[in-house]
């Protein structure tokens, strides 16, 4: 496992809806709380607590001076560390990765959330990638750079790919890097009907789907 830990910036790219008829995939980029584990945020009033408003909270914190930037990120970390505390790994996850890693495609983890808590998360449930990337290297969704980096990284091109998450957050970022396969977690596909994305229940359902395509 690589943890990226150095900035890289990187453009947006727009991407097809759908991958390139016989492309097989050989890149997962996971997004972490929400995807692999259900953790128990409250964002409307860890938003509220913090003041962001409706900027995302990470560019938020990223714009405030001293003493506030370190007074707020505390409060965040607070709820993080909580959050972290409480997570389950979602049913299938492991064997998912087992699949992935048995076909032989790379993974990339890509969470907005510390390297402390992702590392955590990784120790506990014994979990491997093959690239993480946290906000630690300086990029975090929904901008596409992390995607971008991480696709640079481990050598591989976007329609090749897909990205798996569980919120808007993540599509935009998977949009934005030009992945055209995009698959979200949710039991409510109508949330995602206007987002040109293929909405799948559960991870198990995830690993059904994709396993012919590797």
């Amino acid at each position: 496992m690589t943890v990226a830990g150095s900035p890289r910036r990187g453009g947006s790219i727009r991407g097809r809806s759908t991958p390139a008829a016989g492309v097989k995939i050989r890149g997962v980029l996971f997004d972490m709380d929400g995807t692999i584990v259900s953790v128990p945020y409250d964002w409307p009033r860890i938003k509220a607590e913090l003041g962001s408003g409706d900027v995302p909270i990470l560019s938020y914190l990223d714009r405030l001076g001293e003493p506030g930037r370190s007074r707020k990120r505390a409060v965040l970390e607070r709820h993080e560390t909580e959050a972290t505390r409480r997570a389950v790994l979602k049913r299938g996850t492991k064997a998912l990765l087992g699949l992935l890693a048995e076909r032989g495609a790379k993974t990339a983890l890509i969470t907005n959330n510390s390297r402390t808590n992702t590392e955590h998360l990784l120790e506990r449930f014994r979990l491997t990638f093959d690239l993480v990337m946290t906000r630690e290297s300086g990029l975090w969704k929904p901008s596409g750079a992390p995607l971008l980096a991480a696709m640079e990284r481990l050598g591989l091109t976007r329609n090749v790919c897909c990205a798996v998450g569980d919120s808007h957050f993540d599509v935009t970022a998977a949009k934005a890097a030009g992945i055209p396969l995009i698959f979200v977690l949710n039991r409510d596909p109508g949330h995602f009907v206007e987002d040109g994305v293929e909405v799948v229940a559960s991870v198990e359902a995830l690993r059904k789907r994709v396993e012919p395509m590797l």
